[in-house]
């Protein structure tokens, strides 16, 4: 009888789905897999054979399922391979290895019962392959449809934020634009000064995200790139932080970088990129200190640093800082993007965002850009 061969073998039988599955490039067995894979279905299969070897059919379709799958309820061995197969994709499993896990055993019992030449009914073998069949199906069915959440989860995620980044920056916008006019209005200032200017790159930016988002909504964005000026760069982000540091108690200081100071890429999004640092510096560094605003070049690299005094960071949250979404306290006035959005457009133009935590002082931000060379 299989059911007995299956019993008084499991032990053997199980060592070499092991062994099969170990064979397999980048797989091993793991007890999550072994939880609900081979040993369970082998021990339902025993069962299932078992049961109709006494003539008890019901018995059989509960533990096992009918001919063709198990219809409106599920079985014992389609509740447990829709666990295998959820299983396989949260250790990042392909659906192939779904099948391959109950082609094993398959194989496994086939040569076993070869050689220990144990002759099996035609009526096991269907029974058997009926098992295989509905705990195949079920697995792999689950294994798609979880798939399928998790990528749409993972696009929902994407579009929350790029949906997000750019609600940001079109803020950041506004609100320099619209701090820009007060000062116009209140000071009675001509428009072609510096706050004039403040006021139309703020225009401008805004344009340039709309026309983007409009871009990549059609065909894709190719960002702009160009050579230019590390100095005027900080000279424009000064100017528009100067409006930010008025509405808050504490300094700026701006050192100027070398003219001789090139980098190549997209100027935009680095005065963005550096912008977002500012506002977080303002936003963080205690009453009454000085936010530091400097560049230098070392090793052929332009670095870009922003330093304030917030007091330093909480243990272990420096791995979370630039992730989406993330804010360092209660106060809930921002979306927790701009980090996110100043690392992601300086990767943009293959340079990094760093901090350094200075326990009991602050943090200092830095931009790593490679500088340009038209040698």
């Amino acid at each position: 009888m299989m059911h007995s061969f299956l019993a008084n073998n499991r032990d053997e039988l199980v060592e070499r789905c092991k062994a099969k599955v170990a064979a397999r490039p980048q797989r091993a067995v793991t007890e999550t897999q072994l939880a609900n894979g081979v040993p369970m279905f082998l021990d339902q299969l025993t069962r299932t054979l078992k049961a109709e070897q006494e003539g008890n059919q019901e018995e059989s379709v509960e533990i096992s399922g009918a001919s063709g799958g198990d219809g409106l309820a599920l079985s014992q061995i389609g509740v447990s391979a829709i666990a295998h197969g959820a299983s396989l994709l949260d250790l990042g499993y392909t659906v192939d290895q779904v099948v391959h896990d109950y082609g094993d055993l398959c194989q496994a019992i086939t040569d076993l019962a070869f050689e220990r030449d144990a002759p099996f009914a035609v009526d096991e073998f269907r029974t058997l392959n009926r098992c295989l069949d509905n705990a195949i199906a079920d697995a792999v069915l689950e294994f798609s449809s979880q798939r399928d959440v998790k990528v749409l989860d993972r696009h929902l995620e994407e579009t929350r934020e790029r949906v997000g980044f750019l609600v940001h920056e079109l803020r950041n916008a506004i609100s320099t634009a619209t701090l820009a006019m007060g000062a116009l209005e209140f000071g009675n200032i001509n428009m072609s000064g510096a706050t004039g200017a403040v006021l139309k790159r703020s225009l401008l930016s805004l344009t340039a995200l709309v026309n983007h988002a409009v871009s990549e909504v059609r065909f894709g964005a190719t960002p702009h790139k160009e050579v230019f000026s590390v100095e005027l760069l900080m000279s424009d982000a000064d100017t528009s932080a100067r409006l930010d540091v008025n509405a808050v108690n504490c300094r700026l200081t701006t050192l100027p970088a070398s003219p001789s100071l090139m980098v190549h890429g997209n100027r935009d999004l680095l005065l963005a990129a550096i912008a977002n640092l500012l506002q977080n510096a303002f936003k963080f560094t205690q009453p009454h200190t000085v936010v530091t605003f400097i560049a230098h070049e070392r090793d052929q690299r332009v670095l870009i640093e922003v330093e304030d005094h917030c007091g330093g960071l909480p243990p272990g949250s420096v791995e979370h800082l630039f992730a989406p979404f993330s804010q360092r306290n209660d106060e809930k006035s921002g979306l927790g993007l701009g980090l996110a959005i100043a690392r992601h457009n300086v990767e943009a133009d293959a340079g990094t965002l760093s901090v350094k935590d200075v326990p009991g002082c602050g943090c200092v931000f830095t931009i790593s850009l490679p500088v340009y060379s038209d040698a």
